[in-house]
C-alpha cells in the first residue's frame, strides 16, 4: 500500500489496482504545490469525508474527467451528481460498502457539514470519518475532520485501524494534545499522520506539538512530506 499526503486532508492512495483519493482540495490549497494532473493520474475512486470546500475539493471535476467513483455520505453524493459526477456509490454512518478492491465503512465525527453558494446554505449530511479495509494492506481511518469522542473506543473495538491520519490543526478540529489524547486512549495504530494544520493562519496546530504530546507512546508518528509517497 502506497499513501502520498497531498497537504490539508487529501491524500492519494494506491491498494492493489485501485487509486483512489481521499477528500481531494487541490485548486485553492495555498500549501499544495504539485501538479494536480500528476496526483490524479489513474484515480479509480474518490473518498469525500464531509461536505466542506476544503474537503469536497475537485472531486466533482476530476470524476467528470476520470470517471472516478465517488464515495461519500448520501447528500453529497446527490450534489456531486448534480454538479456532473456520473459514478456514484452512496453511504451514511455505520454503513459499509463494497468499492471492488476495498471497501469503506462509514464512522461518525464531530464537525459539520455543508457549503455557502450564493449566500445560501446547502446542507450536505453528518460529517464521517472513514475506514478503508484492503486484503493485504493495513486498515486505514481517515478520521475526517472532529474532536475527540468516547466512541472512538468502538471504532477501534470493530475495525482495529493500523494507520491513523489525524488532524491536529484545533479551531475546527482537534488541536495537538486532544489529538495525541485520542490516539493514546482510543487506539492501538502502529503509525499516525497529522494532517489539516498549517494550510490556513488558524489553524495553530503542529506536528511538533502532537508528536511531543505522544512521547512515550509505542505508536509511531510519521510527518508526512507534501507529495512524498509513504509505503506500508
Amino acid at each position: 500500500m502506497k499513501l502520498t499526503w497531498l497537504s490539508h486532508s487529501a491524500f492519494r492512495l494506491e491498494l492493489g489496482s485501485s487509486i483512489v483519493l481521499i477528500d481531494p482540495f487541490l485548486t485553492g490549497n495555498p500549501t499544495f504545490s504539485g501538479s494536480i494532473e500528476q496526483a490524479t493520474a489513474g484515480v479509480t475512486h474518490i473518498v469525500v469525508t464531509h461536505g466542506h470546500d476544503d474537503h469536497i475539493g475537485d472531486a466533482a471535476a476530476i470524476a467528470q474527467r476520470t470517471n472516478a467513483q465517488i464515495i461519500s455520505n448520501f447528500e453529497i453524493c446527490m450534489y456531486l451528481s448534480g454538479q456532473g459526477a456520473e459514478n456514484i456509490n452512496p453511504g451514511n454512518t455505520g454503513g459499509t460498502v463494497d468499492c471492488g478492491g476495498f471497501s469503506v465503512s462509514f464512522t461518525q465525527a464531530l464537525h459539520s457539514s455543508g457549503i455557502t453558494r450564493d449566500g445560501r446554505s446547502i446542507y450536505l449530511g453528518n460529517p464521517n470519518g472513514v475506514v478503508i479495509k484492503a486484503p493485504n494492506a493495513p486498515t486505514l481511518y481517515h478520521m475526517g475532520d472532529t474532536d475527540i469522542f468516547g466512541d472512538m473506543a468502538l471504532i477501534e473495538e470493530m475495525h482495529r485501524p493500523k494507520i491513523g491520519l489525524v488532524p491536529i490543526g484545533d479551531r475546527f478540529t482537534m488541536g495537538p494534545e486532544t489529538a495525541a489524547l485520542a490516539v493514546k486512549r482510543f487506539f492501538h495504530f502502529d503509525v499516525v499522520v497529522p494532517i489539516h494544520f498549517g494550510t490556513f493562519p488558524m489553524l495553530s496546530g503542529t506536528p511538533k506539538a502532537f508528536a511531543e504530546a505522544l512521547a512515550g507512546s509505542p505508536t509511531q508518528v510519521r510527518i508526512a512530506d507534501v507529495g512524498a509517497p509513504m509505503s506500508f
